[in-house]
C-alpha cells in the first residue's frame, strides 16, 4: 500500500508534515510518498537518519498552493503543485491514498477535478469523527466540503458515514441522527424538515431521530449530519473548547497553591489520558467521502502527532475497502429508491 502525503501543505509544512511521516512509516505496514519540493523534503528527513531504512520515497515538485488563494483557479493552474500532483499519483494508480493538511479548499478541488465523484454521489462530505464521554467516536458530516447542503445531499452524507463507521470503526448498524435544534421531528428549519422523511425512509441506514448539539459528545449517535456550515462551527467550537477547559485546568492548578498541585501530581494519570482523548491529533485527519479515491483532509495546524495518524487513517480506509463498499451501497440505494 502506497499513500501519497502533501508534504508542502500545511502551516508547519514540510517540517512536521515529514516528522509525521517518518513516525507513520515506523509503525505502519505502507509505503509513504512524500509530495513536494524535494531539497526541502530531504533536509527533514536527514534530520532522522533511519529513514534510509524505511518505506519512505519522495515525488518532486516545483509548486505550492498558498492558504490565500482561490482553490479551484490554483488548482486549474499550478498543475505541478504538490496537493495536485499527490492527487494525480491516486488517480493513475500509482497510490492507493492521499492526505494533505494544506487548503482544505484546494483538496476538495483538487479531489473534484482529480478524482471526480463517485457515480450517484451529488456533492463530497468531510467526515471528522469526535470523541465522546462514552470512549468512543461521533462521525460529525459535513464538517466543511459544502456551506450549503439541500436534503438529498445530506441524506448521501447519512449514507456515505454510515459505511465509513460501519468498516472502520466495526459497528455494524451505526446510529445515525439529523443535528437539529430538537428531538422532535416537527423541530428545525426547512432543510431540517424536508430531510427527516427523506432519511426515515432510507433502507440502507439505521436512523434514529433528531440529534441535539449535545448529542454529538454524549455518543448517542454514530453519525451525525448537517450541511458545512453548521459542521465546520460545530468542529471549531468543539476543538475549542477542549483547548479552552485543558487552559484552565492547568491555571486552576498553577494558582490554587501546595495543595492543588499536590492533587494534581496524584491525578496525572488520569489527566493525561483525558487530555489525549480530545486531542485532535491523535484522530488525524477527516475523509473526504464521495470522491472516487481515499482522500484524507488534515487540519492546516496539524503536528507530527496529527499527521501520522491521518497516515494510520488513510491506511485504515485502503485495508477497508471502504470506496468499494460506498460505491456499492450508493448503487443499491439508487436502484431502491427507483423501484
Amino acid at each position: 500500500m502506497k499513500i501519497a502525503v502533501d508534504a508542502m501543505g500545511g502551516d508547519f509544512a514540510p517540517e512536521q508534515v515529514v516528522a509525521g511521516a517518518i513516525a507513520a512509516a515506523k509503525h505502519l505496514d505502507c509505503e509513504v510518498v512524500l509530495v513536494g519540493d524535494q531539497d526541502k523534503v530531504q533536509a527533514e528527513l536527514a534530520k532522522d537518519p533511519s529513514w534510509e531504512n524505511l518505506k519512505i520515497s519522495i515525488h518532486h515538485t516545483s509548486d505550492v498552493i498558498g492558504m490565500d488563494e482561490h482553490p479551484g483557479a490554483a488548482v486549474r493552474r499550478k498543475k505541478d503543485s504538490s496537493i495536485v500532483v499527490a492527487t494525480r499519483l491516486v488517480k493513475e494508480g500509482h497510490c492507493d491514498a492521499v492526505l494533505s493538511a494544506g487548503s482544505t479548499g484546494a483538496a476538495v478541488a483538487s479531489a473534484l477535478l482529480g478524482l471526480g465523484r463517485i457515480k450517484g454521489v451529488d456533492r463530497p462530505t468531510i467526515a471528522t469523527p469526535l470523541p465522546t464521554a462514552k470512549g468512543g467516536v461521533t462521525l460529525l458530516l459535513d464538517s466543511g466540503a459544502n456551506v450549503d447542503s439541500k436534503p438529498h445531499h445530506l441524506v448521501q452524507s447519512a449514507l456515505m458515514g454510515s459505511i465509513y463507521y460501519k468498516y472502520v470503526f466495526g459497528t455494524e448498524q451505526p446510529r445515525v441522527g439529523l443535528l437539529n435544534i430538537g428531538e422532535e421531528e416537527t423541530k428545525g428549519n426547512e432543510q431540517a424538515l424536508a430531510t427527516y422523511p427523506l432519511l426515515q425512509a432510507m433502507k440502507f441506514i439505521n436512523f434514529r431521530g433528531n440529534a441535539e448539539g449535545r448529542d454529538i459528545t454524549k455518543g448517542t449517535f454514530d453519525v451525525v449530519v448537517c450541511d458545512g456550515f453548521v459542521g465546520n462551527v460545530v468542529l471549531k467550537f468543539a476543538e475549542g473548547l477542549a483547548k479552552t477547559l485543558i487552559k484552565l485546568i492547568k491555571e486552576a492548578i498553577k494558582d490554587g497553591g501546595v495543595f492543588a498541585k499536590l492533587g494534581a501530581l496524584l491525578l496525572a494519570p488520569a489527566l493525561k489520558k483525558m487530555a489525549k482523548r480530545v486531542d485532535a491529533a491523535e484522530y488525524g485527519g477527516a475523509p473526504l467521502l464521495g470522491v472516487d479515491g481515499c482522500y484524507i483532509i488534515c487540519h492546516g495546524s496539524s503536528n507530527a502527532k496529527a499527521i501520522k495518524s491521518a497516515i494510520d487513517v488513510a491506511n485504515e480506509c485502503v485495508k477497508n475497502n471502504v470506496l468499494e463498499h460506498i460505491k456499492e451501497c450508493v448503487a443499491e440505494e439508487a436502484v431502491s429508491a427507483n423501484e
